[in-house]
C-alpha cells in the first residue's frame, strides 16, 4: 500500500499557534514513525520532531500543550458511522434483551412511563432473542403493545418488527407486501403478513422511504428526530477522538441536517457524506449528485461517493452466499441486483467518476462486485477509483488476492467479528456453518495479501469508541475479556489496526494528503490517549479514553482519562 504524504518544507521557523510536546507520537507516516513533538499554524502541522527542538517554534502567543508523556495518533477517522442514525433517546432501547421475555420487560416499563404514547418505537433488537432462530412476528409483540402501533428496528438497522396495530397504520395486507420502506414477509400457508419487514436498510432508510414513513407520522422519520440522532452521535463522535466521520448513506434531503449542525457549531468532526444510490436512481439524480458535490467540497463537508447495496445480511438469511446456508435446503439469499446489470451499472457509474462504497457481506455478494469492478477497469480503463467493500463478513479465499490487484478498498468493522456477535451459538455463525467460520472478517489474510483496510464502527450497529474496534481486531475476543478468541488467525496487531483507523480510513477517502498521519502540510487533527495502547497489555485497550482531541489545531473535547 502506498501513501503519497505531502510536505510542506520550513526553513526559517516562526512561532506557532500550537506546540505539543513531552508527547510519545505515533505519527503513523513511515518516514518518522516517532517524534516528541510538533508545531501547529493556521490549523497545518508546520513542524514534527524532537522536544529539545521545540522552543524554536515556540512564541509569546504560542500555545503549549504538554502531553505528559502520553500516547498521541492521529485523529482517528471511522469509514463507516451512521451519525444521522445514531442512537434515539426516544426508542425503547433494546441492546443486551437477549430474550423475548427481556424484550417484552423493556416494553412494558417504557410504556408505564410514556402513557400517552401515540407510537412505541425501539432499537437495536438483536435476531438471537427470538426462540427457535426464527424472524420475529406481530404476535411477539402485541401481548405488550396492545393497540398502539409498534416499530421495532433490528440492532444493524436493516430489518424492522411491526405489531399487529403498526402492521394496519401502514397500510400492510396480504395485496400489499412491496412497501416504500421495505418488503414484509408473508407466512408461507396463510399469506398474511407476519410483521417482519426486510430490507429496511434498502428502502426505509432512501430518500423516498423516509419520505413515506414521514407522512405515514412515524415519528422516528421526523426531521427534529434525525437531527436530535445526528447531533448526539457527532457529541460522541468527538469524545472518542473520531476528527473524521465517513457518514455512508445518505439523501440529498439529509445534507440540511449536516449544513444545520455546522451553523449550530455541532459539527466538530469533519464528515464525508455518501449518497445512497437505491435501484431507480436516475441521471438526472447522478446529474444532482455531482452537483451536490461540488457544493460541499471542503475540509469539513465534503459530499461525493456512492452507496450501493449488492445483499443485505447473514441474520436473516438476506445475504448472498456461494453455497446454501446451514439446514436451509437449497437457499442462499439473494443478490439486488443480477451480475450482469450491476456490472453494467458499476461500469457506468465508473465512467462518469464516481467513487462507489458497495455494501456486501456474503461470498457471492463480494465476488459479484469484484466481477463488476473487473468489468469496469476493462471497459473504462484502470483508473484510481478506490471502490469500497464493505463489511466484507464472509470473503471466499479465492477473491482475497482480488482486492489489492483491483485497488478496491475493503472497509470492514472488527467489532462484527466477536464471538459474542457472530461467534458460535450466535445467528451469523449458526447460519454460516461451521465449514465455512474460516471466511469470517479476515482481516489478516486481507492485509497479507496487500488490501487497504479502512476500518470503522458501523454505529449504531456497534459501539463507535474506536478502542473496542481496536481491541476486538486484536483478540477477537468478547468485551467482556477472557475465553476463547473466535477465528484468531484473522487477528492484526495493534499498529496495522491503528493504521486501519487512521491512514487506511484516510486513502480510502481521498483523504491521505491531508488526514490519517501526523506529518508536516497535513491537518493538525490528533488525539491524546491516556494510556499507550501500542505497548498495554490488549485488555487494556478497552478503558482507554481519548483525554484531549484536537483538531484543525484548536481543543475541541477534553476529559480525564480512565
Amino acid at each position: 500500500m502506498e501513501f503519497v504524504l505531502m510536505h510542506i518544507p520550513v526553513t526559517q521557523p516562526t512561532p506557532a499557534d500550537l506546540v505539543l510536546t513531552h508527547a510519545r507520537i505515533h505519527t503513523v507516516d513511515p518516514d518518522l514513525p516517532e517524534a516528541e513533538a510538533l508545531a501547529v499554524r493556521d490549523g497545518r502541522i508546520v513542524w514534527v520532531g524532537a522536544d529539545a527542538d521545540a522552543a524554536a517554534w515556540t512564541g509569546a502567543e504560542t500555545r503549549i500543550l504538554d502531553a505528559g508523556g502520553r500516547l498521541v495518533l492521529p485523529g482517528f477517522i471511522d469509514a463507516h458511522n451512521h451519525v444521522r442514525l445514531g442512537s434515539d433517546g426516544a426508542c425503547v432501547q433494546l441492546a443486551g434483551a437477549r430474550t423475548l421475555d427481556a424484550i417484552h420487560q423493556r416494553i412494558t416499563s417504557w410504556r408505564a412511563s410514556h402513557p400517552g404514547a401515540a407510537w412505541i418505537e425501539a432499537e437495536a433488537f438483536d435476531y438471537s432473542a427470538i426462540p427457535g432462530g426464527r424472524m420475529p412476528t406481530a404476535a411477539d409483540l402485541d401481548p405488550v403493545t396492545k393497540d398502539t402501533p409498534a416499530l421495532v428496528l433490528s440492532y444493524d438497522v436493516h430489518t424492522a418488527w411491526l405489531n399487529t396495530a403498526a402492521l394496519r397504520r401502514l397500510g400492510v395486507h396480504r395485496d400489499r407486501t412491496s412497501l416504500p420502506f421495505g418488503e414484509a414477509v408473508t407466512d408461507p400457508v396463510t399469506g398474511e403478513p407476519t410483521g417482519f419487514v426486510r430490507d429496511f436498510a434498502v428502502k426505509g432508510l432512501s430518500r423516498d422511504g423516509h419520505r413515506a414513513l414521514r407522512e405515514l407520522g412515524v415519528p422516528w422519520a421526523a426531521p427534529d428526530r434525525q437531527y436530535g440522532r445526528l447531533a448526539k452521535s457527532l457529541d460522541d463522535a468527538i469524545g472518542y477522538g473520531i476528527t473524521t466521520v465517513v457518514e455512508p448513506q445518505n439523501s440529498l434531503d439529509d445534507l440540511a441536517l449536516f449544513e444545520r449542525a455546522r451553523a449550530e457549531g455541532r459539527l466538530r468532526s469533519r464528515i464525508v457524506a455518501a449518497l445512497f444510490h437505491p435501484r431507480g436512481t436516475t441521471e438526472t439524480d447522478l446529474d444532482e449528485f455531482a452537483a451536490a458535490a461540488r457544493k460541499y467540497d471542503d475540509d469539513r463537508l465534503n459530499v461525493g461517493p456512492l452507496k450501493l447495496y449488492i445483499d443485505d445480511v447473514v441474520e436473516p438469511r438476506t445475504a448472498a452466499l456461494l453455497e446454501p446456508y446451514a439446514g436451509c435446503g437449497r437457499h442462499r439469499g439473494d443478490t439486488f441486483y443480477p451480475a450482469e446489470e450491476f456490472a453494467e451499472l458499476l461500469t457506468r457509474l465508473d465512467a462518469r467518476g464516481f467513487q462507489c462504497f458497495v455494501h456486501a457481506t456474503g461470498d457471492r455478494g463480494i465476488r459479484t462486485v469484484l466481477d463488476a469492478v473487473a468489468r469496469a477497469r476493462a471497459v473504462n480503463g484502470p483508473r484510481d477509483a478506490r471502490h469500497q467493500i464493505v463489511h466484507v463478513e464472509c470473503l471466499d479465499p479465492a477473491d482475497t488476492p482480488r482486492f489489492a490487484e483491483l485497488g478496491v478498498v475493503a472497509c470492514m468493522q472488527p467489532r462484527h467479528a466477536a464471538p459474542d456477535i457472530a461467534g458460535p451459538g450466535q445467528d451469523w455463525a449458526e447460519s454460516i456453518g461451521p465449514e465455512r467460520w474460516h471466511k469470517a472478517w479476515p482481516l489478516r489474510s486481507l492485509h497479507t495479501a496487500g488490501a487497504v483496510l479502512a476500518l470503522s464502527s458501523d454505529w449504531n450497529v456497534a459501539e463507535m469508541d474506536p478502542m473496542v474496534g481496536i481491541y476486538t481486531a486484536v483478540t477477537r475476543r468478547p468485551l467482556t475479556g477472557g475465553g476463547e478468541p473466535w477465528t484468531p488467525q484473522e487477528t492484526i496487531d495493534v499498529a496495522t489496526a491503528v493504521e486501519g483507523y487512521t491512514m487506511g480510513s484516510a486513502y480510502a477517502n481521498f483523504l491521505e494528503n491531508d488526514r490519517g498521519s501526523l506529518t508536516v502540510g497535513k491537518l493538525a487533527d490528533f488525539v491524546i490517549l491516556s494510556r499507550d495502547i501500542l505497548r498495554v497489555d490488549p485488555e487494556e485497550i478497552l478503558g482507554t479514553v481519548a483525554e484531549t482531541v484536537v483538531v484543525g489545531g484548536e481543543t475541541v473535547s477534553t476529559r480525564p482519562g480512565a
